[in-house]
């Protein structure tokens, strides 16, 4: 009986596992393009606007889906003006998004790239850097997309066969 249960456990633990990692790879995607909505509306009121960095900040906040609204949020309430430089703030924030969510090290590294220009340039620079940014995004778009193509149904079955060959293995 206990080595029935061990093998149910074994064969459910890494079906779960193999279905974990492919809605992982189906929600990438759906972050990154998030963020670059965000950001395109981030250059918006930068460029239109002519808001602050925090009101912008809490506009896009306004404008886009959570969890992504939550993060642009929290940067904006951190924001004191005059007291502190905004790239520590962002880099804080986004490293906290990036343990929680399914973004990967690459899309991380882009984003705080971009928060060492947030705020430090002219309009105009500033309007090329969120271009840069988004450029960046939209070509980590195309390989998560291929990615969740390759490998998204390929993984929840290797999660049931792995753990089936493990059970096989062990009787």
């Amino acid at each position: 009986m206990i080595r029935l249960l061990a093998c149910l456990f074994i064969i459910g633990s890494l079906t779960w596992t193999g279905h974990e990692y492919a809605k992982n790879l189906a929600n990438r995607p759906r972050f990154i393009r998030m963020f670059k909505n965000a950001l395109q509306i981030l250059e918006a009121e930068i460029v239109y606007s002519q808001a602050t960095i925090k009101e912008s900040l809490t506009s896009v906040a306004n404008q886009i889906p959570n969890p992504i609204s939550a993060l642009f949020q929290q940067i904006a309430a951190d924001i004191q003006e005059d007291k502190e430089q905004l790239y520590p703030i962002w880099e804080s924030h986004v490293d906290k998004f990036y343990q929680k969510h399914p973004i990967q090290f690459e899309d991380k590294e882009i984003l705080q790239q971009f928060g060492r220009t947030l705020g430090q340039h002219d309009i105009v620079q500033q309007q090329k850097y969120i271009r840069l940014t988004i450029n960046h995004l939209e070509r980590k778009l195309t390989e998560a997309e291929e990615k969740n193509h390759r490998y998204g149904k390929m993984s929840r079955s290797i999660g049931f066969l792995v753990g089936t060959f493990i059970v096989l293995l062990l009787l």
